[in-house]
């Protein structure tokens, strides 16, 4: 019976008489039950896919635009100038006040 702290979930599949063999000759080689290699399979495959949904996937095209904006960004809106001018100020207040 698992305890209050350790909940658990019922998982159940289908699977064709060959492949339930393929998968308890695999178990066995490695010394587990099938329940612990079928999960452990399950967990490895799970993250692999969630760690490739996560990656950052450009076309050609995409990647050679990134590319050429970090190579030769664009000139700083006006926006963002006065707002550096603003920071410079502000930094410059800060350390006056400093000493």
């Amino acid at each position: 019976m698992p305890s209050a702290t350790t909940a658990s979930a019922r998982l159940e599949a289908r699977i064709s008489t060959d492949l339930h063999g393929l998968l308890k000759r695999a178990a066995e080689l490695q010394g587990r039950t099938m329940t612990d290699f079928v999960v452990a399979a399950v967990q490895d495959a799970a993250q692999r896919a969630i760690e490739q949904a996560q990656v950052l996937r450009l076309s050609r095209a995409d990647q050679e635009c990134f590319a050429q904006a970090l190579l030769e960004p664009p000139a700083a809106a006006p926006a963002l100038k006065r707002a550096l001018a603003r920071r410079r100020t502000l930094l410059r207040d800060v350390s006056g006040e400093a000493q």
